[in-house]
C-alpha cells in the first residue's frame, strides 16, 4: 500500500466501500499492498515502503514512533461519582502539580481535564514519562513510598466509579504535545482500529496532518502499546465549538481530505470523541 497509489489526486470518485461486490473489494485491498513508491515521497513514507517489513521482525512502534525521543506516554480515564467531581478535581489541583514539579520524579503533566461533552463525570489525564519504560518505574516506586501521595490515591479511590489506563507512544509525524496559552477547549478523538491496520493509519495520517494546522489545532497524537490495543488518540485543541467546525469543515476545501477520509475509515472498529474542559492546573490551557 504505497501512499503514490492512494494519493495521486486524479479526482476520481469511488462508490462507498460498503457497496462494492466482494471482488472489487478484495482487487482494493490488494492494490492497496501492491502499490509502488513514487519518487518525492518523504523520508518517513520512504523508510515504511522502500524496504521489505517482516511482521515477524519489525513491530509497528519501531516504525511509527519517534525516534528522537524515548518518552512514553500515559493516558488516565476516571470516571468520578458525579457528587464527588468537585472535590476530585480539589484533590487534584493539591497534589498532581507537586509531581509535576517535583525533579525528583522524571515525568510531567501533559494536560489535565473534564469530560463536557461525551461521557459525563470523567476526569483524563495525560502523562510523559521522559526516559521509557525505567523512568515510569522509576516514578512508581517512588510514588508508593511516597505518603502524601498513598493518601490521595485512597482518597481519590472512594470517590471513583471505576477507571483505566493505557500506555501510549507518540506518532513521529504529529505535532509534540506542548503548553498552550487558553482558553481553549480540547477534543479527545479515539480510534479503535481493525488489528493489523496501524501501518496503514500511520501512512495516510503522515499525509492527513498538513490539512489540520492552519489554526494550530493539532496538539498530539499517539498509539497504544498497553491496555486496550490498536487504540489512536487524537489530541486537537480549539478556541470554541463553533471554531471546532469551522476548522473542521475547511478541511473538506482542501484537495486531497476527502481521499484520505475514504482510505482511513474502512480501517476503524469504533470511534469516540471527547470535548473536555483543561482543570486550571493544565500546562494545556
Amino acid at each position: 500500500m504505497a501512499a503514490g497509489a492512494l494519493l495521486r489526486g486524479s479526482g476520481a470518485r469511488f462508490r462507498p466501500f460498503a457497496e462494492q461486490g466482494a471482488s472489487s473489494r478484495l482487487f482494493f485491498l490488494r492494490g492497496l499492498v501492491s502499490s509502488n513508491n513514487r519518487s518525492g515521497e518523504d523520508s518517513w513514507l520512504k523508510s515504511l515502503f522502500v524496504r521489505k517489513v517482516d511482521p515477524r521482525k519489525d513491530a509497528h512502534s519501531n516504525l511509527l514512533a519517534k525516534r528522537e525521543t524515548s518518552s512514553l506516554y500515559k493516558i488516565q480515564f476516571h470516571n468520578v461519582k458525579p457528587e464527588c467531581l468537585d472535590s476530585y478535581n480539589q484533590l487534584c489541583k493539591e497534589v498532581l502539580p507537586k509531581i509535576h514539579e517535583g525533579k525528583e520524579y522524571p515525568c510531567t503533566l501533559v494536560g489535565t481535564w473534564n469530560t463536557w461533552y461525551g461521557e459525563q463525570d470523567q476526569a483524563v489525564h495525560l502523562w510523559r514519562y521522559e526516559g521509557g519504560y525505567p523512568a515510569l518505574t522509576e516514578v512508581m516506586s517512588k510514588l508508593r513510598h511516597d505518603k502524601e501521595f498513598m493518601e490521595f490515591r485512597k482518597a481519590r479511590g472512594n470517590m471513583l466509579l471505576s477507571r483505566k489506563n493505557q500506555l501510549l507512544l507518540e506518532f513521529s509525524f504529529w505535532n509534540e504535545p506542548v503548553p498552550r496559552a487558553g482558553p481553549n477547549i480540547y477534543e479527545l478523538r479515539s480510534y479503535q482500529l481493525r488489528p493489523g491496520t496501524m501501518i496503514e493509519w500511520g501512512n495516510y495520517w503522515a499525509r492527513a496532518i498538513r490539512f489540520r494546522q492552519d489554526n494550530e489545532e493539532a496538539v498530539g497524537g499517539f498509539f497504544s502499546q498497553i491496555g486496550q490495543l490498536y487504540m489512536v488518540h487524537h489530541l486537537w485543541a480549539y478556541k470554541d465549538l463553533q471554531s471546532r467546525e469551522d476548522t473542521r469543515n475547511s478541511a473538506w476545501h482542501k484537495p486531497g481530505w476527502d481521499e484520505l477520509v475514504y482510505y482511513t475509515v474502512p480501517l476503524i472498529q469504533e470511534m469516540e470523541s471527547r470535548i473536555m474542559i483543561p482543570l486550571k492546573i493544565s500546562p494545556l490551557q
